[in-house]
């Protein structure tokens, strides 16, 4: 009966859902997180757990491309494994469908494939209707269009891959941006199929453009669409805002740009939203060292906020950006930005929204050297869900790195080692650069009792082949004489295990001549 009700009131069973979903994220909120234990990912025993940077990732990737070896052979052998038990379906499961010249599809087949976001299925989907003469509606057609901008034809990452996510975007987010739009390509013959040509097919195409830095047809596209009266979104308008800087020169011409541009918004009856914002501010944070850079910024930023706009991180990021530049003067703007979002939980809103917790943890030792900042940013980064904006591993990296090496050189050596052995090795491994500054403190306090540690530490971390760090804990070593039998039995043990290690790089040296 239960279920029979469900069936004319589904707002009741997304209700329950909902609230279930609730109390599932209030029960993991009162768990903190294990810093004894190392990350899910990795097998649940001390001699299977990777215990370096480079054993991280290889483990974590080799693991997911087991994943995607399977995924090939279920592909390339697909009438092994059409057995379909599950009821219902796990589509997920079985092999997609090939398509060719020979398949029967439909209009149906092509919302599927789309809605599944297979590209270039799509694209082979279409091609074939289009030869086949099918009709296709407008409404599809919109949707294939979006699909074609979004991704330029390409096929995207598959959502199952998370560590190859993981560890690849912080290589592709240090690449120089640059013209990746296929020009005259199957998004331009879409948007040119659909007649008559619609404000939607026409953003469409113009924040393609914009994403992928063809940024000067795109402006032709936006006088097109004003010169035929063609009205634009607010995304459009976002994305025309965020290349201002690929479309003028000066620093004032960029803000005359970007004011014409919020003005024609303005005129459209078209209501700002924070992407506006962090469009805007992504523009002024490329100006350089010029003075009207910060009162633009300081402008947008209150304008916004009377329109009830409120900043997400990577607007912060953007400010950060602004005014703390390598060359310029040193500015505590981070302190007034820290004091406004203390205690506060974030959800992502925009894809630089990931950048703001390494940024501000690097200003903090490089350009502020403040201790008690840090350890605010770090809790922020700890309050709520926040720890998912840190990014990706490239970025919390940078961001552990920054925080190590400035409590090192600031905190009371007992404090620092307290937080060392919180967060090392399941939470963060030392590179060869923070483990240098940390033999440097052990070595200035005196504190002889922790050579042997982090020995052991470097021989986990496969750090023993760096001749800067050898040297400086033998020095370390000789300089600070072990007061206690025991501790000299150690330093021995230590010396001993150096020398072996070398003589082993010496055979192994003259083995491969």
């Amino acid at each position: 009966m239960r279920n029979f009700e469900k069936l004319f009131n589904p707002d009741e069973e997304k209700d329950e859902s909902e609230t279930k979903e609730q109390e599932k994220m209030a029960l993991a909120s009162t768990v903190g997180r294990d810093y004894t234990a190392s990350h899910y990912k990795y097998h649940d025993d001390p001699y299977l757990i990777p215990s370096s940077n480079i054993s991280k990732r290889t483990f974590a990737l080799s693991k997911e491309s087991g994943r995607k070896a399977a995924q090939w052979i279920r592909q390339e052998h697909s009438k092994l494994f059409q057995h379909r038990h599950a009821d219902p379906p796990i589509e997920a499961f079985y092999p997609r469908p090939v398509y060719d010249e020979n398949s029967e599809v439909t209009e149906d087949t092509l919302k599927k494939v789309i809605g599944e976001v297979a590209v270039s299925d799509a694209i082979t989907v279409y091609q074939l209707l289009e030869k086949k003469g099918e009709v296709v509606s407008e409404s599809t057609k919109q949707s294939f269009l979006e699909l074609l901008c979004y991704y330029n034809g390409d096929d995207a990452l598959p959502e199952d891959l998370i560590e190859e996510r993981w560890f690849r975007q912080g290589t592709r987010a240090r690449e120089r941006q640059r013209k990746t739009w296929k020009d005259n390509g199957v998004a331009e013959t879409v948007f040119r199929s659909i007649e008559p040509s619609t404000s939607a097919a026409y953003c469409a195409l113009l924040q393609g453009m914009t994403r992928h830095y063809q940024v000067d047809r795109a402006w032709q596209l936006f006088e097109e669409m004003n010169h035929k009266g063609i009205p634009l979104t607010t995304e459009a308008y976002n994305s025309l805002i965020r290349v201002t800087s690929y479309l003028r020169e000066g620093v004032e011409q960029r803000w005359r740009l970007v004011e014409e541009l919020l003005g024609a918004m303005a005129k459209q009856g078209l209501q700002p939203n924070v992407g506006t914002l962090n469009s805007a501010l992504e523009t002024v944070s490329t100006m350089g060292l010029q003075r009207q850079a910060k009162t633009y910024a300081l402008r947008t930023l209150a304008e916004f906020r009377k329109l009830g706009v409120e900043p997400s991180l990577a607007s912060y990021y953007f400010l950060l950006n602004t005014f703390c530049k390598e060359r310029g003067p040193t500015s505590s703007i981070l302190v007034d930005i820290m004091s406004q979002i203390n205690g506060r939980s974030f959800t992502i809103q925009d894809p630089k929204d990931t950048f703001f917790f390494v940024t501000a943890m690097d200003l903090c030792r490089n350009h502020l050297h403040d201790k008690d900042l840090a350890w605010s940013v770090d809790a922020l980064l700890h309050t709520g869900n926040n720890y998912d904006l840190i990014g990706d591993s490239y970025k919390e990296s940078i961001y552990y790195r920054n925080l190590f090496a400035l409590l090192c050189s600031t905190e009371p050596f007992e404090v620092f080692m307290e937080f060392y052995n919180k967060m090392v090795p399941n939470i963060y491994i030392p590179e060869p650069g923070i483990m240098e500054e940390v033999l440097r403190a052990v070595d200035l306090n005196g504190a002889m009792d922790q050579f042997p540690r982090i020995w052991s530490d470097m021989v986990i971390f496969d750090h023993t082949d760096r001749e800067n760090l050898v040297t400086d804990i033998l020095a370390g070593m000789v300089r600070n004489q072990p007061p206690s039998e025991d501790l000299t039995a150690k330093f021995a043990k230590v010396a001993w295990d150096i020398w072996t290690k070398l003589e082993a790089q010496d055979q192994e040296r003259y083995r491969q001549l």
